[in-house]
């Protein structure tokens, strides 16, 4: 039996020891109510020593007694609801299984898991039923005896009420959440068994920032908001890798690149030297994940391109070619990008983006307000961009040509993301430019998709030539990439005519 996967939404009340249960068969939605099953819960919570996962809110236990027992994985989701991931119990017992670990991966790296805590919960458990006798949540009254690991602590005893969404809605967990406040429950001061038992020692979450908050700050907050945004998402993303999720390796390669964008565009803030070695392990990374992703890509493409050629015109086993090549690059370049994950330098690299965020070394221009410094920032990245337009005209052969196109593409889309995280604090100024780079972007990553195709269409028609094959349809599929890279040639004029008008009229084009 594999990894399990739910989410579950719960909410959680303080209680004294002598306050009386309620009555909940008259809330209304409510029809019957059962009599209480009695249970002995024993918890076992893991983390590294530093309480790596407590700090990003997630809790990992390993659970004996009821109905659940096996190891937990719970990740936070949204309000009162958590992702929760599931694991048979196994033989081990102070070895967390490594199956249940790829979504925080991230998060603990290669750091030993710990037992940090030991809950002990005598449970009274009530299920509450609709007219049609489909179960609407438990409703759970629990005893709880706690303590701190390792070694001998202090045990901390207490009582709480608890209800558990099972097929029902969220009118009637406010309800019985109603009643229950009636009969003398509060609202909980800590969110979970486990952050009650650590206590002083639970280390503190990172602030979250409204928009506005941090659109008012220096420019050295909004970098430093930005970069723990970015990481936040470099982390979801590593976890939907590792659990294989559509379009992860993608993104996990775009969240890298949005990374070592923003440190090359906030160069000037950052002190000499500080994130140079962390953007050139992000590039190893982006470089890591390149080949899966490219072949994932080109796959798409030519399989496409196949499909919208007349029948008589697809000569030999040509599809067949391109799924048995590129299928298997998929396949190998997973393979090394899953390795990659597992690496200590990409665990090292997480450190040290973590280091880079917390401390944020800053020159004294990075206190200046943000929304003077930002401008700034985007008419440096605006010049980058424009030097390298003027460079296609000096190419002097077609390799040339694209070669010169292709960088026209990293500067726009580097100038496109500088855009974007410049929006909060500049507006709808800022949005207008980001939205027309990535149109620049976008056609030559179309022309630099058919470069691509092309170089390796034209070595399809040449493998099949010598296997005694007709190389044609590979041939005639290479003059429409040809095609199909002129007309986005053209649309890069065009949408770089449009970019250079919206410069004009702002802050980024002199």
């Amino acid at each position: 039996m594999g990894l399990e996967q739910h989410d579950e939404t719960e909410r959680k009340f303080d209680v004294g020891a002598e306050t009386i249960f309620p009555a909940l068969n008259n809330v209304e939605g409510v029809s019957a109510v059962s009599q209480p099953a009695d249970l002995e819960l024993e918890a076992v919570y893991f983390d590294t020593t530093d309480l790596d996962l407590a700090r990003c809110g997630a809790t990992l236990r390993r659970r004996t007694g009821g109905d659940d027992a096996g190891w937990h994985l719970k990740l936070p989701k949204e309000m009162d609801t958590r992702s929760e991931l599931r694991l048979p119990l196994g033989r081990a017992t102070k070895t967390v299984p490594k199956g249940i670990l790829p979504p925080v991966r991230a998060i603990v790296r290669d750091r030993q898991l710990v037992p940090i805590a030991s809950v002990h919960t005598h449970r009274r458990a009530y299920t509450l039923a609709a007219e049609d006798s489909r179960v609407l949540v438990q409703v759970c009254d629990d005893e709880v005896l706690a303590e701190r690991l390792p070694g001998p602590g202090v045990a901390q005893a207490w009582r709480e009420w608890e209800i558990e969404l099972v097929d029902g809605d969220l009118r009637v967990l406010d309800a019985i959440a109603e009643r229950l406040l009636a009969a003398g429950a509060t609202s909980p001061t800590v969110s979970s068994k486990l952050d009650r038992t650590l206590g002083d020692a639970l280390p503190p979450g990172r602030r979250q920032r409204s928009t506005k908050e941090v659109a008012r700050g220096s420019a050295g907050e909004v970098m430093q908001a930005q970069l723990a945004e970015l990481t936040d998402r470099l982390h979801k993303q590593d976890a939907r890798l590792r659990t294989e999720q559509p379009g992860s390796i993608h993104k996990l390669r775009i969240a890298a690149r949005r990374i070592r964008s923003a440190l090359k565009t906030y160069k000037p803030l950052l002190a000499p030297g500080s994130a140079e070695a962390v953007g050139e392990e992000l590039r190893w990374l982006g470089q890591a994940l390149a080949e899966a992703r490219d072949a994932q890509v080109l796959r798409e493409r030519l399989r496409l391109l196949v499909a919208s050629e007349p029948p008589e015109l697809v000569l030999g086993p040509v599809l067949n070619r391109i799924d048995d090549e590129l299928r298997a690059a998929y396949r190998s370049g997973l393979e090394q990008a899953l390795r990659v994950l597992d690496s200590e330098r990409y665990f090292r690299l997480l450190d040290a983006l973590d280091e880079l965020v917390e401390s944020m070394p800053l020159k004294s221009k990075a206190d200046a307000p943000a929304r003077k410094v930002f401008p700034r920032l985007l008419k440096r990245d605006g010049k980058r961009l424009r030097r390298t337009v003027q460079h296609i005209g000096h190419a002097e052969d077609p390799a040339q040509h694209d070669a010169a196109l292709h960088e026209v593409r990293k500067k726009a889309k580097r100038f496109r993301y500088a855009a974007e995280s410049a929006h909060p604090v500049l507006g709808a100024r800022a949005k207008a430019l980001a939205g027309a780079a990535k149109q620049v972007q976008q056609a030559l990553g179309e022309h630099q998709d058919s470069v691509v195709a092309r170089e390796r269409l034209r070595e399809y028609g040449a493998k099949a030539y010598v296997d005694g094959e007709n190389g044609f349809s590979f041939g005639r599929m290479h003059a429409l990439e040809q095609q199909h890279a002129e007309e986005q040639e053209r649309e890069f004029n065009t949408a770089w005519d449009a970019l250079r008008h919206k410069k004009r009229h702002s802050w980024t084009w002199t």
